[in-house]
């Protein structure tokens, strides 16, 4: 939507990115605030670290599988697979991600905020139509596939799922990294 905007009436990036700069500015305090709930709960992350990274890992690969699987169920081409495969990161992540894989960053950047979006919007009712009530479950789940969005969402649910939502986030940026060449080799995409 945005980039029709600005192609529409002819607004140049960089004057579009001026407004970005505002909203960067205050990426520090939001980071912070996201950290003292991380903080607060530094016990149940020294008590369950391991079940907490396999579930970031797990959640992270699922969404490349799943990506693959209905790309080639629906035919779509491999520019367009490549490009989604990075969705599971923030989106100056997966813009650099698809920079480096041959996809394409601004398609990339909208599938991560098609995945925020719908998990923000549809979290709660996967949520109870599977029974998921445990918070840390939720947290992971929210942070891994919906980002900031979906961490916006946990924090909605309690100071546990945010905190384990925005924890989910970093890793699932820093997993995906690495997966995602090794995903692509194994798949000789």
């Amino acid at each position: 939507m945005i980039i029709i905007f600005l192609r529409y009436f002819n607004i140049e990036y960089e004057t579009y990115n001026q407004g970005g700069r505002i909203i960067s500015f205050f990426i520090a305090p939001a980071t912070v605030v996201l950290a003292v709930p991380l903080y607060k709960n530094i016990r149940l992350l020294r008590k369950k670290w391991f079940p907490i990274l396999v579930g970031i890992a797990v959640g992270s690969l699922t969404g490349l599988v799943s990506i693959f699987i209905l790309c080639k169920l629906l035919g779509l081409d491999d520019i367009i697979m490549i490009s989604m495969l990075p969705k599971s990161t923030t989106a100056a992540i997966s813009m650099e991600i698809s920079k480096e894989i041959g996809g394409l960053p601004s398609l990339s950047v909208a599938f991560t905020a098609l995945a925020g979006v719908s998990g923000n919007i549809l979290s709660q009712y996967v949520f109870k139509a599977f029974k998921i009530y445990d918070k840390v479950s939720k947290g992971v789940a929210l942070g891994t596939a919906s980002l900031a969005l979906g961490t916006a969402k946990a924090m909605e649910m309690g100071e546990t799922e945010g905190a384990l939502s925005s924890l989910s986030i970093s890793l699932a940026g820093i997993i995906s990294v690495f997966l995602i060449p090794w995903f692509m080799n194994l798949l000789s995409i």
